[in-house]
């Protein structure tokens, strides 16, 4: 038998799409078909163990039987793929896909259950009227299963070719959804080049316990993690977006991470990786936390809604923003210090900011000025623009480091290192590359404060910054001016008398044309 490889799959899954668009948002259907590439996923490999213990049982199914129950996840009958594909021409096929995952969840309930009681399913519907008038969603729900059917979706372990494919399909399609869903994308996706560029920043040893309290669809915490260099460490992240939460448990699973601690929840007013009443803490912290978001603080309980719990980040029980509450409607510093009070005693930290982070004054000012008197601070990186969805501004790096090496910082412009690209520009490898191994150096504690290379990187002391009043903006320490040739005025004047005379010249020539024609 041929193995599938991974452009096969990427392939197949794109295709897949083909049903919903132009008449559906990326942003609403990536969840139909991510989910309808776990569950098949599930199908397959259930298929595949149950194969082998009927081979090694002589065919006996009961046996065969006993031993799945105790395989990565149950699948039931009706909610196997190959039931819903047999019924896919039922005018109830939408309810039969509810039911299916309903019960799937509930046969599997220890790993595709928030500790709060919801499943990985709850916010997927497809019975939903998004997906058209009853004949259309119908239609579209009948061309999916038949898609996902193809030979080239066989996704069995013993027919697919290479380590993590499965995986892989499901991030080039995440990726390939971000693209198309624009502003919305920014909420569940960060570049895969911006993704490895904090891995690598951030490197973590083996045995690390590894943290995205933002973690999106899971991609940056799943690049952290295979960034170690082997299969001993743990994952964790947090999400606000149950949809997207999801996503990231499911990313866990095809990954291969299916011990990975993913919880549901706001953050930074209800923090849920805990242990005991203290926060969890980690090795290594990543984030691409939202960009200044608003109103991301204070909220009051209303009389008679349930749903609304009290927080105000000035009484915050773990005490997370003694250096100073952030102003309400901008919350970069308050996912910042999240992450700075979620670091042990030698962790890391890296995280994606605009670079108003870096300069703005009031509470922000004096939270970065403590984290600099503090020496926590590494490192900050300038990016290129237009490298994020949904947003053209470009951001910034900064790496915070609980066991720097020296008390000076690390600055970098790497803002004009990039692939120009029509819609999205990109890091490439080489830029990524000249990113870290300054930093690793610098990271060493050789690096001598000044500038290391002319226009990228300096390193700045931390009486340079004070006497900035602590402002971090990279212009003010890396030195990107570019001066203007000189002008040779004579040379000019020379060029400039050239051109008049070739114009009299011209001029001359066609007056004498004229002055034929017109006789």
């Amino acid at each position: 038998m041929t193995k599938i490889n991974q452009k096969d799959i990427n392939d197949a899954v794109w295709k897949a799409c083909d049903t919903f668009r132009g008449s559906i948002d990326p942003s609403v259907y990536k969840d139909y078909v991510l989910t309808m590439l776990f569950l098949k996923y599930l199908s397959d490999v259930h298929d595949d163990k149950m194969d082998g213990y009927l081979k090694k049982y002589n065919n006996d199914i009961d046996r065969a039987k006993r031993s799945m129950q105790h395989e990565r996840f149950v699948v039931p009958e009706h909610s196997h793929f190959k039931f819903l594909y047999e019924n896919r021409n039922e005018a109830n096929i939408g309810e039969l896909i509810n039911i299916a995952l309903t019960d799937l969840e509930e046969a599997n309930r220890d790993k595709l259950y928030s500790e709060d009681g919801a499943g990985i399913f709850q916010n997927i519907d497809f019975n939903n009227s998004k997906l058209g008038e009853p004949k259309d969603k119908n239609q579209r729900l009948k061309t999916l299963l038949i898609d996902f059917n193809s030979e080239k979706l066989d996704l069995r372990p013993s027919h697919v070719g290479g380590a993590d494919i499965i995986g892989g399909a499901y991030e080039f399609l995440i990726a390939n959804f971000a693209s198309d869903a624009g502003k919305k994308a920014g909420e569940f996706y960060t570049p895969n080049e911006v993704s490895a560029l904090l891995a690598k920043l951030t490197q973590s040893k083996p045995g690390s316990r590894i943290c995205d309290p933002t973690c999106g669809s899971g991609s940056l915490l799943i690049k952290a993690g295979t960034e170690v260099g082997s299969d001993n460490f743990s994952l964790y992240g947090q999400e606000a977006n149950g949809s997207t939460w999801a996503l990231a448990v499911m990313n866990m699973f095809l990954h291969g991470f299916d011990n990975a601690t993913i919880r549901w929840g706001d953050t930074i007013r209800n923090p849920k990786l805990k242990e005991g009443d203290a926060l969890m803490k980690f090795d290594t912290v990543v984030a691409n936390p939202p960009f200044s978001l608003d109103k991301w603080g204070k909220v009051e309980d209303k009389d008679g809604d349930k749903t609304t719990v009290s927080y105000d980040p000035e009484s915050d029980k773990y005490n997370r923003f003694w250096r100073g509450v952030p102003p309400k409607s901008k919350g970069d510093w308050a996912f910042i210090s999240h992450m700075i009070e979620t670091l042990n005693e030698h962790g890391k930290a890296g995280v994606v900011v605009p670079h108003g982070v870096l300069f703005r004054g009031s509470s922000e000012g004096k939270i970065r000025k403590k984290t600099v008197e503090e020496n926590l601070l590494e490192a900050v990186i300038g990016l290129p623009a237009n490298l994020f969805f949904g947003t053209g501004i470009p951001a910034a790096i900064m790496v915070f480091n609980k066991a720097k090496a020296s008390e000076h910082v690390l600055f970098i412009d790497a803002s004009q290192h990039f692939e120009s690209a029509k819609n999205q520009n990109k890091l490439r490898e080489n830029d990524i590359e000249h990113i870290v191994s300054a930093y690793r150096e610098f990271a060493k504690g050789k690096m001598k404060p000044g500038i290391v290379e002319e226009k990228y990187s300096y390193v700045a002391t931390f009486n340079e910054i004070e006497e900035n009043d602590f402002n971090l903006n990279i212009p003010r320490y890396v030195d990107t001016f570019e001066e203007e040739a000189e002008v040779d005025i004579t040379a000019v004047q020379t060029e400039i008398e050239g051109l008049e005379r070739e114009l009299f010249k011209v001029q001359q020539e066609i007056n004498q044309y004229l002055t034929q024609l017109m006789k």
